[in-house]
């Protein structure tokens, strides 16, 4: 069972605002959530749209042909 809880990350400690549902010794995951002060940084990993225009790469004229290789396939 996931229960979450909301509280406060500063210098190193978590400050929980809710009581947790058990006393034992239990693992946790901590997510750090976007401040809403302040907007996220843009992320730069991964491919975009139309990213290698212009830069030399071109789509062969029969890309969408069969290839030979997998005649007896078809």
């Amino acid at each position: 069972m996931y229960t979450a809880i909301k509280g406060t990350y500063e210098n190193g400690r978590v400050t929980l605002e809710e009581t947790p549902p058990t006393t034992r010794k239990t693992k946790v995951v901590v997510m750090f959530l976007a401040d809403e002060d302040q907007p996220a940084a843009p992320s730069r990993k991964g491919v975009t749209l139309g990213g290698l225009a212009g830069r030399g790469f071109r789509i062969p004229e029969d890309f969408n042909e069969p290839l030979e290789d997998l005649s007896e396939y078809q």
